[in-house]
């Protein structure tokens, strides 16, 4: 069993994520929207100066260290942000930021074995961990805001003197977790990997995070030595750091276990392609009792002036069971079960997706109502009471990150590391600025045929085939 589990998601669970939580509850009668919402509630969210403060140093080779002081809480968050991701590598070095990954959690000069390392930060209320994201790593750990020395002697010695031992046996857990994307035949299953490759099609942001069975049967210590000297310096570095803590003792830590790391050059990101001309359908059979399916349609980065009204589009297709596609396609008509929208953004690029999950013979119909629901946010106005209620549930959900260490490190430390970070109340400011004309114009704009890239992986015969066609056709629900 590997030292550690890895995750394909950045640890940044404050800011929209891609992947919403698997399933659903039902309990009871579907919620319906509220005239309005109680005063003192919304006296309470729209107090911008209850955010809270940040700080932020940079030590002398590079190195951006942020603190995020929330003295009412128990636990304290540290992660380590690198950038470095599938987009940085090279399709024959596939894999290579994951595997390294994994290689840390095998031991360092100062904790030689997975046990030693694990066992002295759990000493101390921690659970060590990793994740690989196709921009950005992170390794992070919570523990008692008394320990954050060890917490960063830790992460430190990890990235710094890591041993890279037992190549050969991490060779084989991640051959074994690759199996996880593939069919029997070796055909890629994975959706998300699907259609990441045709909208990014010839970029690293198209490449599987994990890589191919053939790049990592190839990887050697060599590729994985110049993967860490390239990356793991001052300037692709970024600590954040949450919870009861004093950013003087942090910043302090920071300089006594990663000041010594070089500066090095920070990562530049290889601009995208032109997002494809759509629409896109690729319809991969496999034959299982369920059928996935992902819509994609391009979204602007963070920083771009129509991200905010992105947001709120989000919020308005799924964000609880009264919102527009869990209400319209799950509970109104029961065609699928799993039923999800998110955003998934990078430094130059983005994408708005649709995920779910149904019986195969339901899959055209999923799609068509799918395809519906999208085009007419792009006809009609939102009413302005729905709009109101996702800007305040935005602003509500960052205020509840606040007693949060794990989110507040997510959205600082990830926000920092793409080179756009953000506070939560200009965030809130943006978010609540969107005019349900502005809505409607960024939703025409962006639900056209021109814009879809559609995948599903599922028992897809020449009579699904026929319908989808059908429906991303100039007849279907989308405009050109």
């Amino acid at each position: 069993m590997s030292p550690k589990r890895r995750t394909t998601r950045p640890a940044r669970p404050a800011r929209p994520a891609a992947k919403l939580a698997p399933g659903r509850r039902r309990a009871g009668p579907v919620p319906r929207p509220r005239r309005g919402t109680p005063r003192e509630i919304v006296e309470v969210v729209e107090a911008g100066d209850a955010w809270g403060t940040l700080q932020r140093d940079v030590l002398d080779n590079g190195l951006r260290v942020l603190t995020a002081p929330a003295p009412g809480l128990h636990s304290a968050m540290v992660g380590l942000y690198v950038r470095a991701g599938s987009r940085h590598e090279t399709p024959a070095r596939n894999g290579v930021s994951h595997f390294l990954e994994h290689l840390f959690f095998r031991g360092s000069e100062g904790y030689p074995d997975s046990v030693a390392m694990n066992a002295a930060v759990e000493a101390v209320g921690g659970n060590l961990n990793g994740v690989t994201a196709r921009d950005h790593g992170c390794y992070y750990t919570p523990l008692h805001p008394a320990a954050l020395g060890t917490g960063l002697a830790i992460l430190g010695d990890l990235i710094r003197r890591p041993l890279l031992k037992e190549i050969e046996v991490e060779r084989e857990v991640i051959l074994e977790e690759i199996l996880d994307e593939v069919d029997t035949h070796g055909r890629d299953i994975d959706p998300d990997n699907l259609v990441k490759r045709r909208c990014f099609p010839g970029h690293g942001l198209g490449l599987k995070i994990g890589g191919t069975r053939e790049t990592v049967k190839a990887m050697r210590r060599q590729h994985l030595t110049a993967h860490l000297e390239r990356f793991y310096t001052g300037e692709n570095l970024v600590l954040a750091v949450a919870g009861p803590v004093h950013h003087a003792e942090v910043l302090e830590l920071a300089h006594a276990h990663l000041g010594a790391l070089p500066r090095g050059v920070r990562s530049v990101d290889r601009p995208p392609p032109a997002w494809p001309a759509g629409p896109v359908v690729e319809l991969r059979d496999h034959d299982d009792a369920q059928a996935e399916l992902t819509l994609a349609f391009p979204c602007p980065p963070e920083h771009h002036a129509d991200y905010p009204a992105f947001l709120c589009l989000r919020r308005i297709l799924d964000d609880g069971l009264s919102s527009r596609l869990p209400f319209e396609v799950v509970e109104k008509r029961g065609l699928a079960y799993s039923l999800h929208c998110g955003l998934d953004t990078f430094t130059d690029a983005g994408m708005l997706l649709v995920e779910g999950a149904c019986a195969p013979p339901k899959l055209a119909k999923v799609v068509g109502e799918v395809l519906r629901v999208l085009a007419e946010l792009g006809a009609d106005d939102v009413p302005a009471e729905e709009l109101l209620r996702v800007q305040r549930r935005h602003r509500m959900t960052l205020a509840f990150s606040l007693d949060s260490p794990s989110d507040l490190v997510g959205w600082y430390g990830a926000g920092e590391i793409a080179s756009s970070p953000e506070g939560f109340e200009a965030r809130c400011r943006r978010v609540e600025a969107v005019t349900p004309a502005e809505l409607r114009r960024v939703a025409a704009a962006t639900f056209r045929r021109a814009n879809l890239a559609l995948v599903a992986v599922g028992r897809c015969g020449p009579r699904l085939r026929r319908a989808i066609d059908k429906l991303v056709g100039p007849g279907g629900p989308l405009p050109a």
